[in-house]
């Protein structure tokens, strides 16, 4: 169940709560009349299924309700109720395969952001994943696949594509791209230090690396793992099963392959370079198209589940 708190101009309580008493999945209705102060107006309150959620922001939003007052919507960790048991019960399809159109844009949305947290992990990451390379170690390798952060612009562009939103997909392409740019371009400052230090050789580039060549050996594996990881990640986002997208982090060789080409580049060694940039594309690729896919057939597949309004 979700907690639904609202703050209604005090001429348009009735018509909220007409909407909130004709959907499907709502219960526990709280009216507080004339409490909210900024802004002013009534503060309503209900609890709501997690499946009948998206249709009900959205019919407050067409009231415009986010300009006027203000929509605040939060996950209950436990109700122990009757009445909620039978909302959720009643409110068409399941609450995990509910997709709440709002919280995933707001999400990706700030995941998406090009700030200087996103760089710096997205930077420590690659400088991991470059000493993994160049030690040929697949620990370091999976340790920098599961700091980098690549995976919330990745979703955004996602969910972009599917609810047609230019703006966050521009944004979320921005972020991307100028992160990988300045991960990698510190990371050959990096590399190159490492090897004025003696802690990098250019001979442990050239190894065989029998843990970590697949870096710069893309082929068709790579891809479908990388489709895998996208619908698994994109699943994992609009079910609010989180702990998924650890497993999905360290699936995709994104990081591992941009500091492969960091280095390599350093060493001037272009035609290894080349292969870990195909090798980026190949994944990033591979995720967008899954992602968007997975988000798309979500939305049509909910989109059969019915209106979620009660019967007059």
């Amino acid at each position: 169940m979700l907690h639904l708190r609202l703050i209604v101009p005090d001429d348009r309580t009735d018509e909220v709560l007409r909407l909130l008493e004709t959907t499907v999945g709502v219960t526990h209705l709280v009216v507080l009349s004339g409490a909210a102060r900024d802004p002013r107006g009534d503060v309503v309150m209900c609890d709501v299924a997690r499946e009948a959620a998206d249709g009900l922001l959205a019919g407050l939003r067409a009231m415009e309700l986010d300009r006027t007052g203000s929509i605040a919507l939060e996950n209950i960790d436990l109700s122990l109720s009757r009445r909620a048991d039978r909302a959720a019960d009643d409110a068409p399809g399941e609450g995990a395969d509910a997709v709440l159109w709002e919280s995933l844009s707001d999400a990706t949305h700030e995941e998406s952001t090009l700030s200087a947290t996103y760089l710096a992990f997205l930077t420590v990451a690659t400088m991991i994943a470059a000493c993994g390379v160049v030690l040929d170690n697949a620990v370091l390798i999976v340790g920098a696949m599961a700091v980098g952060p690549e995976f919330g612009p990745l979703a955004g562009i996602c969910t972009a594509l599917v609810q047609r939103a230019p703006r966050l997909a521009w944004r979320s392409l921005q972020a991307l791209l100028v992160g990988f740019a300045v991960a990698m371009a510190v990371t050959v400052g990096f590399s190159l230090f490492m090897d004025a230090v003696g802690l990098f050789h250019v001979e442990a580039l050239e190894a065989a690396r029998p843990n970590t060549n697949f870096i710069y050996r893309p082929d068709w594996f790579s891809f479908v793992v990388a489709v895998l990881a996208g619908i698994a990640g994109v699943l994992s986002l609009t079910s609010a099963k989180s702990g998924a997208l650890v497993g999905v982090a360290i699936s995709v060789t994104t990081v591992p392959a941009a500091a492969n080409a960091a280095v390599a580049l350093g060493y001037q060694e272009y035609g290894q370079a080349w292969h870990s940039m195909e090798q980026l594309l190949l994944n990033l690729a591979g995720i967008v198209l899954a992602g968007t896919l997975t988000l798309t057939a979500q939305k049509l597949l909910w989109a059969r589940q019915g209106t979620g309004l009660r019967a007059p």
